[in-house]
């Protein structure tokens, strides 16, 4: 968590979003406490990510990640979101898709290189302390990384699901096929995000 939420001052709100229902409340710290609470899914409902422009890119990004680990049968992985609240200064210099960079390296490269390359989404933000994790909206600054992408949909976890479907039955739960788990979480994002 410490790398997504770099630079960490100002921090509003942590959550760690798996897409599902089943177990994804957490009490919030008392007001004025000093305790950092990581929320969850049903902690986040009624918010929204307000990213006007970069938008298209975060959908993107999560949809290649989420391709890439579907591929390597991994499933229980949480997009961990934070708010920062914008300095008045901030407010409106948010990042255009004129100043996002792709990083290509175009010498000797084909054209099937060059569109494979460009197609994986990357960029730089080079005046961010923590360029791949940050993305201004017109009010905050988001903070995004997915972790935990360490859980194979093994035959235990297939058990798992087959147990939950009975106990858990018209709920959503973290253990799913890879495939259903991917496209869960990118449904979450395009419905959290404007």
């Amino acid at each position: 968590m410490q790398s997504v939420f770099y630079p960490d001052e100002r921090i509003l709100e942590r959550y760690d979003i798996k897409g599902c229902q089943v177990n994804r409340w957490t009490e919030p710290a008392p007001e004025g406490s000093q305790v950092i609470v990581v929320l969850k899914d049903l902690n986040f409902e009624g918010n929204s990510i307000h990213l006007g422009q970069q938008r298209s890119w975060l959908l993107r990004q999560v949809q290649l990640d989420t391709q890439f680990l579907k591929e390597l049968n991994v499933l229980d992985y949480s997009l961990l979101v934070a708010f920062q609240p914008l300095h008045a200064d901030e407010k409106g210099q948010n990042l255009s898709f004129a100043d996002i960079i792709f990083r290509t390296t175009i010498s000797s490269k084909s054209d099937s290189d060059l569109a494979r390359i460009l197609a994986q989404n990357r960029r730089l933000l080079p005046r961010c302390k923590s360029p791949l994790h940050l993305l201004d909206g017109p009010e905050f600054r988001y903070f995004m990384g997915i972790i935990d992408l360490f859980t194979v949909y093994s035959f235990r976890k297939r058990l798992e699901h087959l147990w939950k479907c009975i106990r858990y039955r018209d709920q959503t739960f973290s253990t799913v096929s890879p495939s259903d788990y991917a496209r869960r979480l990118c449904q979450w994002v395009e419905s959290h995000t404007v």
